[in-house]
């Protein structure tokens, strides 16, 4: 399951559960609609705490919404995780995509107010790895 939400400081994108392809395809599609609208700048709030790793055929469609997102003016993104498996997956993912120094990764088990911290990231640029 996806979701994409308009907030103040651009989107936030939750995903959940075991993704596949078919449904990876439904956000990357719904995720160009919306962003024929979006600001000139904006930040990415991606709440991917319970998602699963994702299978061979969903990690490629993940890299076009990505560059779709960094194309339309997405100026800092963080992602906030649960499971080492799914944050080394998507660090590659980004580091493939080129949006790896604007994205921060965020362990909501190991950080309490990992919302802020993420929100701080994007609105304010207040690192989190420092």
């Amino acid at each position: 399951m996806y979701k994409i939400e308009k907030k103040d400081y651009g989107y936030k994108l939750t995903f959940d559960g075991f993704i596949k392809g078919e449904e990876m395809k439904l956000w990357v599609d719904e995720s160009k609609k919306i962003l024929a609208g979006a600001p000139k700048e904006f930040g990415i709030f991606a709440d991917m705490r319970t998602l699963k790793p994702l299978p061979t055929d969903a990690q490629p469609l993940m890299q076009e919404g990505q560059m779709s997102y960094k194309k339309k003016g997405m100026v800092r993104s963080v992602v906030i995780l649960n499971n080492a498996v799914t944050k080394m997956q998507f660090q590659r993912i980004a580091k493939e995509t080129g949006i790896y120094e604007w994205e921060r990764y965020v362990d909501a088990s190991a950080i309490n107010d990992w919302e802020k911290v993420g929100i701080d990231w994007i609105s304010k640029g207040i690192d989190p790895d420092k």
